[in-house]
């Protein structure tokens, strides 16, 4: 396939988590993929990637790139996750000004985070929006532009998942709050209270799931909303159980230290954003797939267990022995 017939994405945050997962899913498919970073040398290496250097806040530079891409991924966070309420929704705005301006379609990875208490236990797509949190609120306004954007005849689609994890995620509960990266795996701290079910999103399933949506993007409607079932955590263990039977049972799985948060917190981003989203743990949560399973067929789906074997490779916590050992155990 040329160049001149290939189909083109624009990716702002490849070098990502959520962004770098769909331009690998979409450059396997035969996409041609831009990737646009304020540093396009550190993402050269390893993929096939069209890398260009330029700044999501600029909007000369976002429109220049999305020239002749049929799609728009915007999976960019602020540099370090710093000053969000000042910096998304100028970053979103030059994205969709880009796309009317070269016709293209906007794909957004969205989050259980628009969603206050009010809405659970079940999450629908078109479940009230009362976020009880500052990102949260910020999201809510991202997808009402991206609403009033669709009505001008750029077209949309978000996908909604629950807690990521998986290789390259970002700032994340797996990673950051249940395990020590690096290191073997001798405890695992887990948030969730007995009996409170949790929604995790594995980061591959996610991008493979967005991805076949714009494939079909034609069939779908202007505005198109989909919540994942990703991976359920029926009581609350699964997840830390998991952990420990991939990594052995000489891991013992202990409560987290929810006391610490607030006196870690003034000193320690990531803690201020666990403290803010604690009532995510507090209640169970599960998003409903029917409408998504009704437009693909069915939800792409990794088993639990590999996917958090090859999430704890990737985080150093497994070497490629015991990787090697576990994956040659029958499922």
């Amino acid at each position: 396939m040329s160049m001149e017939s290939k189909r083109i994405a624009l990716v702002l945050g490849a070098t990502g988590g959520i962004g770098g997962a769909v331009a690998q899913v979409l450059a396997s498919r035969g996409w041609h993929v831009r990737a646009l970073s304020r540093n396009a040398d550190a993402g050269r290496s390893g993929n096939a990637f069209e890398w260009l250097r330029g700044d999501a806040m600029r909007a000369t530079d976002v429109r220049a790139a999305a020239e002749g891409a049929d799609i728009i991924v915007h999976a960019v966070n602020p540099p370090g996750y710093r000053d969000w309420e000042t910096l998304v929704l100028p970053m979103l705005d030059n994205t969709i000004a880009a796309a009317k301006a070269v016709s293209a379609s906007i794909v957004l990875p969205g989050t259980i985070y628009n969603f206050g208490p009010d809405a659970f236990p079940l999450l629908r797509e078109e479940s009230p929006q009362h976020p009880v949190t500052k990102k949260g609120a910020v999201r809510v306004e991202m997808e009402k532009r991206l609403a009033a954007a669709s009505r001008d005849g750029v077209g949309v689609i978000i996908v909604r998942a629950g807690d990521y994890f998986g290789p390259g995620a970002g700032n994340n509960w797996f990673a950051q709050g249940m395990i020590k990266q690096g290191k073997p795996v001798k405890t695992i701290w887990n948030p969730a209270a007995r009996g409170v079910g949790h929604q995790w999103a594995y980061l591959p399933d996610v991008a493979e799931t967005m991805v076949r949506l714009v494939e079909m993007r034609e069939e779908l409607p202007a505005f198109a909303v989909y919540h994942m079932d990703g991976l359920w955590d029926a009581d609350g263990r699964q997840m830390a159980e998991a952990i420990r039977r991939v990594v052995g049972r000489h891991a013992k799985i202990r409560s987290f230290p929810w006391w610490v948060v607030p006196l870690a917190a003034p000193f320690n981003r990531f803690m201020r954003e666990v403290l803010e989203m604690r009532y995510l743990w507090r209640e169970p949560l599960r998003m409903t797939n029917a409408r998504l399973v009704a437009t693909l067929g069915s939800e792409p789906h990794t088993p639990i267990d590999q996917a958090v074997l090859v999430s704890l490779t990737s985080l150093g916590c497994v070497g490629q022995a015991q990787q090697r050992s576990l994956s040659a155990k029958p499922a």
